[in-house]
C-alpha cells in the first residue's frame, strides 16, 4: 500500500510517500528557518502563509522523486495534531482535499506518535518499549504497547527541552535554530565550565517529570554564580554546560523509568533526538538497546506520518471529512502520579 503523507504542524512543509509502512519512496521536506532565522523562532502568522504557497509543489515532488503519478496513490494521511493551528490547517485540507477527489482512504496522524515510529522506518521495534520523545514543543518519557497505545510517564512541568535550548540560544545570540547551534557549539566547550543546578522535583509526586525553568534562569540570568574557578565564559563553555545540564536532566527521568518498568528497550524522537551529547550517552549505555532515527528523520518529516499511517489502515481505521486541527497532543494516556 503506497501512501502519500503531509506533515504541516510547525515551520517545515513536508510531503512523503512510504510503501507498506516502511519502504520510503520519497521524503521531501521544505524548510522554513531563513524564514523565521531573523525573529529568532517561528512566527506562527509566516509559517502558516509559506505552507499554504508550498504545499502543493512539496506533495507534486515527493510524488515525482517516487515516481508516481497522483493515482497510482491508495491512501493519505496528515498530520492532524499537535502543532501551530494555521500552519495544521493548510496540511491537512490539502490531504483531504487529494485524498477526496480520488476516493481514498484518509488519516488524520498524531504528530508525536509519529515522531515516536520515526525509528521503526529503519528497524522493526518489539513493543513494549520506552518512548522518549524530546521537541520544541514536547518533552514526554511514556511507556509504548503499540503504535498507538501510549502511557505518558513523564513530562516537562514547565518548558520544554528544545524550547529551552531556543530560549537560552537566542538570549546569548548563538543562531537559530538554538538545538543545533549550542550543539555544535559545544562540540569544541568544557562542559564542567559551569555547574549548573538540575532541578529536583518531588519523587512522589514528579517522579518522571523533568523541569527546565530553573535551569534557564540559571543560564541566561546568573550565570557567573555558577562559574567554576579559571573556567573561561566563552560561548562554546557556556554551551556545552548548559546542554549538559539540560540532557542529564532527561536522562536521569527516563533511567529512572527504565528501572521502574523494567523494560530496557529504549526509542527516541523528536528535533532534541538530533543532540550528540544525548546519543552518546544513551549509545553508551550497554544495559540497554537504543533506538534512534537518522538525522533526517528525527526533526519534523512526513514519511514518519505516512509509515505510521499504514497500519491504522491496516486495522481498517480512516477519519471522516469532518476532521479538524488541534493544537494538542489530547489523545494520549496520563498516568496518574502518585
Amino acid at each position: 500500500m503506497r501512501i502519500l503523507g503531509i506533515e504541516s504542524s510547525c515551520d517545515e512543509c513536508a510531503a512523503a510517500v512510504v510503501e507498506d509502512g516502511r519502504r520510503i519512496l520519497s521524503n521531501v521536506v521544505m524548510t522554513q528557518i531563513p524564514l523565521h532565522q531573523r525573529y529568532q523562532g517561528v512566527v506562527p502568522e509566516v509559517a502558516s502563509r509559506a505552507h499554504t504557497e508550498w504545499i502543493m509543489g512539496v506533495a507534486e515532488k515527493a510524488l515525482s522523486d517516487a515516481g508516481f503519478q497522483p493515482d497510482d496513490i491508495d491512501g493519505v494521511a496528515a498530520t492532524a495534531k499537535p502543532g501551530l493551528i494555521g500552519s495544521l490547517v493548510v496540511g491537512l485540507s490539502f490531504a483531504k482535499a487529494f485524498a477526496w477527489a480520488r476516493k481514498l482512504p484518509f488519516k488524520g496522524i498524531n504528530h508525536m506518535l509519529a515522531h515516536l515510529y520515526a525509528p521503526q522506518l529503519v528497524e522493526r521495534v518489539d513493543y513494549p518499549f520506552i518512548g522518549l520523545l524530546v521537541s520544541g514543543g514536547h518533552t514526554i518519557i511514556c511507556r509504548a504497547d503499540d503504535f498507538d497505545t501510549i502511557e505518558v510517564m513523564g513530562t516537562t512541568i514547565d518548558d520544554a527541552a528544545g524550547e529551552a535550548f531556543d530560549k537560552v540560544a537566542k538570549h546569548y545570540g548563538f543562531g537559530y535554530p538554538g538545538g543545533l547551534a549550542i550543539d555544535q557549539l559545544a562540540e569544541k566547550g568544557d562542559p564542567r565550565a559551569f555547574k549548573f543546578p538540575l532541578p529536583s522535583l518531588h519523587k512522589g509526586e514528579h517522579r518522571y517529570d523533568v523541569s527546565y525553568s530553573g535551569l534557564k534562569t540559571a543560564v541566561i540570568h546568573h550565570l557567573s554564580s555558577y562559574q567554576r574557578p579559571g573556567a573561561a565564559m566563552t560561548p562554546e563553555n557556556i554551551a556545552a554546560s548548559f546542554r549538559k545540564a539540560a540532557i542529564d536532566t532527561l536522562l536521569s527521568r527516563l533511567y529512572r523509568t527504565v528501572a521502574d518498568t523494567g523494560i530496557t528497550t529504549v526509542v527516541a524522537g523528536g528535533g532534541v533526538a538530533a543532540n550528540s551529547y544525548l546519543r552518546r550517552e544513551l549509545e553508551a549505555r550497554v544495559d540497554l538497546r537504543v533506538l534512534f532515527p537518522p538525522l533526517a528523520l528525527c526533526g519534523d518529516n512526513a514519511a514518519m506520518v505516512a509509515g505510521l499511517a499504514w497500519h491504522y489502515f491496516q486495522r481498517g481505521e480512516t477519519d471522516n471529512w469532518d476532521i479538524v486541527p488541534n493544537s494538542r497532543v489530547s489523545d494520549f494516556k496520563w498516568r496518574p502520579q502518585k
